[in-house]
């Protein structure tokens, strides 16, 4: 029904910048939300931004807020995340998923129906 593939990923230094895309495909008008979900290893996976498909309200964990910033590209159907200030603590793998229903919350893994494959993140001190 809906298709996500994202891209950008890789080695940045510090203190740099980094953007990802999500591109989404098929059944794209049955999509409510857009989130960004990281899991580092022996970590759980947690919670990014997200991004209503219509209207742009956005929504951000508080550990990257004010650093990082969900957009989305109409003339592509993509959303991006723009990470600024990167710290070596951002180091993981990044995933991006759709939502379809309005329900409770946009930061909760079950509410997502729909995964990209994730890309590497890594950040050097």
């Amino acid at each position: 029904q809906v298709q996500l593939v994202e891209s950008g990923g890789g080695l940045v230094q510090a203190g740099g910048s980094l953007r990802l895309s999500c591109a989404a495909s098929g059944r794209t008008f049955s999509i409510y939300a857009v989130g960004w979900f990281r899991q580092a290893p022996g970590k759980e996976r947690e919670f990014v931004a997200a991004i209503k498909w219509s209207g742009g309200s956005t929504y951000y964990a508080d550990s990257v807020k004010g650093r990082f910033t969900i957009s989305r590209d109409n003339a592509e159907n993509t959303v991006d995340l723009q990470m600024n200030s990167l710290k070596p603590e951002d180091t993981a793998v990044y995933y991006c998923a759709a939502k379809t229903t309005n329900w409770k919350s946009l930061t909760e893994e079950y509410e997502y129906d729909y995964w990209g494959q994730g890309t590497q993140v890594t950040v050097s001190s």
